[in-house]
């Protein structure tokens, strides 16, 4: 383990006792997505009376690791209020992809009702649902706040009934990931500088987009397999959140880190509608605030964790950290690519998200 990641372990995991704090607090605040109601660990426990919850074991699929932002300060934390409110859920956590490759297999897994809860990246949804793979759009959104301002959106919720709709699958919210960046063993400054470089890309007809849309040569390559791929030097290069850069060692195997931002990494929280269903109205308000107060936990995590982390980069010199990046070259490059390339719904979403940047 790098002295980066352990330092970042170690900072992560001392996280809950304070985000937990925060997420009983703030069940009902402003900036909760799809939420009916305040104070909900409260009006559940007072719904459901002297009588306990019937109760109820819901599976929580994810694919990062026990340490990473999205379990310590948001699956963990949903657990431990979802077990002490009253509410009779019993969330059971599955990391690390152990219910299956991340991607459209778990999904489908979710709209089946063989995963209850999954956090996936739009594009992967977009197997089942093409046009929510629009906000997987290299610069798309211009960063977390432009994000969010567009989940609490009608918007937002317009897609997500029409997805619900179309594929029997409910989205409960979103969690940011972090700003993806380009990782390489040579800094990535310009467009040009991409040239003869095998950039690793999630294997999803919208990833593969932005890559062309900014000029790169994408390499499709499982999320499991990209640390292997860059040891053996299959691929030159990948591109993720610097959380998740540590989070998989690829710091290890690749000497620079080219703050590019080129796209506002998030995930969906999805569960199956008849899984939704099965649950008490009770506990289908405990499980959308308990979630939606971790929008707010993995947020700070991650933001905090990327900080430090740079800092730990610029002062021991593990990493080479490039900030002198063409932001507007990489940008003005994706938007006029996809002002042609995109149609239909996709457009028309895509549209809507970067009306809401003006």
């Amino acid at each position: 383990m790098s002295a980066t990641r352990l330092r970042l372990t170690t900072k992560l995991l001392a996280v809950p006792a304070v985000a937990a704090l925060v997420l009983a607090g703030c069940g009902g605040d402003d900036g909760d997505t799809n939420t009916t109601g305040d104070d909900t660990g409260d009006e559940t426990e007072e719904a459901s009376g002297d009588e306990p919850a019937e109760p109820v074991e819901l599976s929580f699929s994810d694919s990062y690791s026990p340490e990473h932002a999205h379990n310590v300060c948001g699956a963990d934390l949903m657990r431990e209020e979802l077990a002490s409110n009253g509410s009779g859920i019993d969330l059971q956590i599955f990391h690390s992809s152990q219910l299956g490759p991340d991607g459209p297999d778990r999904v489908s897994a979710v709209a089946a009702g063989d995963i209850d809860i999954d956090i996936q990246g739009s594009s992967a949804i977009s197997a089942l649902y093409e046009p929510i793979g629009a906000l997987d759009a290299a610069y798309v959104f211009d960063g977390p706040d432009h994000l969010f301002e567009f989940a609490d959106s009608p918007a937002f919720d317009d897609m997500a009934a029409d997805m619900l709709e179309q594929t029997g699958i409910r989205a409960l919210g979103v969690w940011f990931f972090g700003m993806r960046h380009f990782t390489a063993n040579q800094p990535i400054q310009m467009p040009d500088d991409l040239q003869g470089l095998r950039m690793r890309y999630p294997d999803s007809p919208q990833f593969l987009q932005n890559a062309e849309a900014i000029g790169a040569n994408a390499t499709p390559v499982a999320f499991e397999e990209v640390y292997l791929s860059l040891q053996q030097g299959v691929i030159d290069g990948q591109e993720n959140p610097i959380p998740t850069i540590v989070d998989m060692n690829f710091d290890e195997v690749q000497s620079h880190v080219s703050l590019s931002g080129h796209q506002t990494g998030f995930v969906v929280a999805i569960i199956g509608e008849e899984t939704w269903q099965s649950l008490s109205p009770e506990q289908q308000e405990a499980l959308q605030a308990s979630l939606d107060a971790a929008r707010d936990t993995t947020r700070q995590c991650l933001e905090e964790a990327e900080q430090e982390i740079l800092d730990g980069w610029k002062e021991t010199g593990e990493v080479t950290v490039v900030e002198d990046v063409d932001r507007e070259a990489f940008s003005a490059m994706a938007e006029e690519y996809f002002a042609e390339n995109l149609e239909g719904d996709k457009l028309a979403l895509y549209e809507q998200v970067r009306e809401l940047a003006q």
